[in-house]
């Protein structure tokens, strides 16, 4: 079964489809057909993304996903008369935060990464871009690297590098263990060098 997904943002999107991901990842039996929307920042990307997502939905026959972090309610409502399963990040937060501090949440957007240092912001990105290039051992060469996670398959190291990545700006890789490295009381000879 194949179904398409949406990671939709009034940013650049890297949350929506990092969290996305991890989500889909609990899917084996799923394939999905992934598109980002980043920058979906005003009425008229909303529209086009709707008609976007409607056109999918007439074409697969199949309820698109989308998975957004877009702060503001009305683009929000805009996306959603497409039809789509919306899986709002902020959805489960947002209610109980408000309550809790008295106040309604501001809706603005470009504000999900709280961008005051673009220096920062910058490092964070280049350290997500480290990560996804080198995860699952698809790229060894680690001398660029602050971290390598070593581990079994499915144990959580591509999360763990991303959010690493994400938040403190982490360049960490990761390499899977194999039955064959294993059978040795010793690092690969792949993660020796480093």
């Amino acid at each position: 079964m194949q179904r398409t997904v949406f990671f939709i943002s009034d940013s650049t999107g890297i949350t929506a489809e990092t969290i996305g991901n991890s989500i889909l990842a609990q899917f084996e039996g799923v394939q999905f057909d992934k598109h980002r929307l980043p920058f979906t920042d005003n009425a008229h990307k909303a529209e086009a993304a709707a008609l976007r997502i409607k056109t999918k939905y007439a074409q697969s026959g199949q309820r698109p996903i989308v998975v957004n972090t877009m702060a503001d309610r009305a683009l929000c409502e805009i996306v959603a008369a497409s039809g789509a399963l919306m899986l709002d990040v902020f959805a489960p937060f947002i209610g109980p935060l408000e309550d809790e501090l008295g106040t309604k949440r501001t809706g603005l957007v470009n504000r999900s990464h709280g961008l005051v240092d673009f220096d920062k912001y910058e490092a964070r990105i280049n350290a997500t871009n480290y990560a996804l290039s080198h995860d699952d051992g698809i790229d060894v060469n680690y001398a660029e690297a602050d971290l390598i996670l070593v581990g079994v398959s499915r144990s959580g190291k591509t999360p763990t590098c991303l959010y690493m990545a994400l938040h403190y700006g982490v360049s960490a890789a990761n390499y899977p263990l194999t039955d064959e490295d294993l059978e040795k009381l010793e690092l690969p000879a792949r993660l020796r060098p480093y």
